[in-house]
């Protein structure tokens, strides 16, 4: 009993040593983050382009990786389910919001704006609140690879609404496109229904959903919030959401599951580093790489997405179909077509 009892609590403090580590990363993120410009002459110093890709690139492994920490955070090894798809989602919310407050308390005077709040607002919900739900709710029916796969249909969604909402001019090239990217996502759709899925029509319909309110999200910080930094963007945009993290919550029964659970604890150290390196410091990030481009680029994290959430699920056995890998690489396609002849349009002038 004595020796059960010391590995109990030795057990406990290598988690709370790992969640400690986990902070610690944070704040010396944010440090670096926070004063952007001349006060950290590393990223001062290094090309605008070079930090771009760099941006995308960590982007891309770390929201590649996020899929299967939702699965993490929702089931066992044996896929017995731990915390429920909306309590995942409502502890990811809270955990970020939490982790970002002390970033928004100094700037609580921007959100006085009507147009600075309501535009926070759209990103809050639209860009993080909505697509946390959503996405833990597919991933109950289909696999993290193809829900990132399915991923992919944010750029596309992004050209539209920044043509059709924010008059962003589309050549040629974008249309093009477009009708690529929208060949391909149908195909990817129908590809993934006909798999051997538990899921139904609205776990794939949930992802769709989510991707279009990422689009209305990023196009929102690229046309509405250029004036704020990354920081204060994604710190103030938590900070609305925090009151309703709160109630998710309570209205989830979360603490229960925690305490009650024999796997709770184990599964909310995965949804805690989802919530920190997945949400919070992400979404300064990405935050960060809309100003320093375009939505459209920003958007293109999703070429590299679906290639790490395949990966990660190859490595815990989920299944991919050669056609659904065929119908990303359409949609990706359609999209870099898009993107390109964007960018060397830009450079020409």
């Amino acid at each position: 009993m004595v020796f059960t009892n010391c590995g109990r609590k030795w057990d406990k403090l290598i988690q709370a040593n790992q969640l400690a580590h986990l902070l610690t990363s944070f704040q010396q993120v944010i440090h670096y983050l926070t004063p952007f410009p001349k006060t950290n002459t590393y990223f001062y110093s290094m090309s605008k382009s070079l930090l771009s890709w760099l941006i995308l690139f960590l982007l891309a492994c770390t929201w590649g990786s996020s899929f299967i920490l939702m699965k993490k955070g929702m089931f066992t090894a044996d896929g017995a389910p731990i915390f429920s798809d909306s309590q995942v989602g409502a502890l990811r919310m809270l955990i970020a919001s939490v982790a970002l407050t002390p970033l928004a308390l100094g700037k609580l005077s921007l959100i006085r704006e009507r147009s600075n709040w309501t535009a926070l607002a759209i990103v809050g919900f639209c860009g993080n609140f909505f697509p946390a739900f959503l996405f833990t709710y597919a991933e109950t029916g289909i696999s993290s690879g193809f829900a990132g796969m399915l991923n992919s249909f944010t750029p596309v969604f992004s050209l539209v609404i920044g043509y059709f909402i924010f008059q962003t001019a589309l050549g040629t090239a974008q249309v093009t496109g477009i009708i690529i990217g929208t060949i391909g996502i149908i195909w990817l759709v129908f590809a993934g229904k006909n798999a051997s899925l538990s899921g139904d029509w609205s776990h794939i319909s949930a992802i769709v959903l989510a991707t279009l309110f990422y689009a209305i999200s990023l196009n929102t910080i690229k046309h509405r919030l250029a004036h704020l930094k990354a920081t204060e963007v994604s710190s103030l945009a938590f900070f609305i959401l925090l009151p309703f993290s709160l109630f998710a919550n309570w209205q989830f029964d979360t603490l229960n599951t925690f305490q009650l659970h024999p796997e709770g604890k184990e599964a909310f150290k995965w949804i805690a580093i989802l919530a920190i390196l997945g949400t919070a410091i992400a979404v300064i990030l990405f935050s960060r790489l809309i100003q320093l481009t375009s939505a459209v680029f920003a958007s293109s994290v999703t070429y590299l997405i679906p290639i790490v959430a395949v990966i990660i699920g190859f490595y815990h056995n989920e299944t991919i179909r050669f056609n659904q890998f065929l119908a990303m690489l359409v949609i990706l396609s359609g999209v870099y077509i898009a993107n390109r002849k964007f960018t060397l349009k830009k450079n020409d002038k």
